[in-house]
């Protein structure tokens, strides 16, 4: 299999859009470069399986493939996220020492 430049270029442009976008709406902030990355080209695989099975088809391009590649990689997210306990993600900010301190 031969992947030219510019197709390694677009495959990792793609995953950083997605990644970055799965990031900021699952987690609320990005994961860095090589981790958004890593994430949308994973999610990428991930949305490109399961969207036909789900009857969804989705047109060419590349504003398709980051639609693909984000909901992928929010799947992604949220199963990592529910495997590992980190939802429900509860913050008791006021619990934590907020009104504990004195400003005056």
């Amino acid at each position: 299999m031969f992947i030219s430049g510019q197709g390694l270029l677009v495959i990792l442009l793609v995953g950083l859009v997605a990644g970055w976008l799965a990031g900021k709406i699952v987690a609320g902030g990005g994961f860095g470069v090589i981790g958004d990355i890593a994430i949308g080209i994973v999610g990428a695989l991930i949305g490109s399986w399961l969207m036909p099975h789900l009857g969804i088809r989705m047109g060419s391009g590349i504003v398709s493939a980051i639609i693909v590649a984000t909901i992928g990689s929010v799947l992604l997210l949220v199963v990592v996220g529910l495997l590992s306990g980190a939802y429900p993600r509860r913050r008791h900010w006021f619990n934590g020492g907020f009104l504990r301190r004195r400003f005056w």
